[in-house]
């Protein structure tokens, strides 16, 4: 995540990549390390359970595609489906230099827009007053306080910076709380009494992820670059879930990343509404500076 926050900081206006900060935080994935092999993957998190691994590859008395279907059934089973979706989100930060905390004012329409209003600060610049408005194709930032300004980029902007090719669907299941990334190529699963781990690889990252058996709920994610020449890890923990609409919700979600330092963020959501009219919205000043 360092690699992200250095990208974000250098060659923009800073409010701009303050925001493009907060969206990809209030997300939950950010970066990945260079791949482990599975076993010590595995050895690693669940070294206390005795369950067998199976190695589909290696085992071909497993019926793998039967396997993949069904876990990816799980998976599909909980994602939330959303007209929209308005959320207040506490959230603390902690870097190699600097702890901060601010709160997140999110509203997100299906396929359509999403809004961030931030209050605080972050990384000590002071982001009073800062919003932010996505929809497919663009981005535009407004300043409210202080220097008062609009800026606009091109939705091609948070590729740049964050180095992910997501498009506006997957950055929306990102804010929600929906897995992305998720492959049918898995390469290996561990059944246990309480949950699955599973292992897949997909074209750009290797996902680690553990389900509750009991309801499928999602409740680690660790995700790491296929690219071996890079060296990011990132680890997400989801907890207190919480009912929203027909869905269960994770209020609580805890992000790990490291690459030359170490960075932690706590996402703690203390409002949150599915369906509902958009709760934030804005349209951007007329007699406003462009920048």
């Amino acid at each position: 995540m360092a690699l992200v926050v250095i990208n974000i900081f250098k060659g923009i206006n800073s409010q701009l990549r303050i925001c493009s900060l907060l969206l990809v935080a209030c997300s939950f994935f950010f970066a990945c390390k260079t791949v482990k092999k599975v076993e010590q993957i595995q050895e690693a998190i669940t070294k206390k359970d005795t369950a067998q691994v199976v190695v589909i590859k290696e085992t071909p008395v497993v019926d793998s595609a039967a396997i993949v279907a069904d876990i990816m059934s799980k998976v599909a089973k909980n994602k939330i489906d959303f007209t929209t979706f308005n959320a207040k989100i506490k959230v603390d930060y902690e870097g190699a230099e600097k702890n901060d905390n601010y709160t997140v004012y999110l509203s997100m329409k299906k396929d359509s827009v999403i809004i961030i209003r931030v209050k605080g600060s972050f990384l000590g610049i002071s982001a009073e007053g800062l919003q932010l408005k996505i929809n497919k194709d663009s981005l535009i930032l407004v300043r409210k306080v202080g220097e008062k300004y609009v800026m606009n980029r091109s939705i091609s902007y948070l590729q740049e910076v964050t180095e992910i090719p997501f498009d506006f669907a997957t950055l929306q299941d990102m804010l929600i709380g929906n897995p992305v990334f998720m492959s049918n190529n898995l390469i290996s699963y561990k059944n246990s009494n309480t949950q699955l781990l599973v292992v897949m690889v997909g074209e750009l990252f290797k996902h680690l992820i553990n389900l509750d058996k009991t309801d499928n709920r999602v409740l680690y994610s660790k995700l790491y670059d296929v690219d071996v020449q890079r060296n990011r890890t990132c680890d997400i923990t989801f907890s207190n879930y919480q009912p929203l609409g027909n869905y269960l919700f994770a209020a609580n979600r805890k992000i790990s990343m490291a690459e030359k330092s170490k960075l932690d963020i706590s996402l703690d959501f203390k409002e949150f509404t599915l369906n509902d009219p958009l709760k934030y919205n804005f349209d951007p000043p007329k007699n406003y500076k462009r920048k």
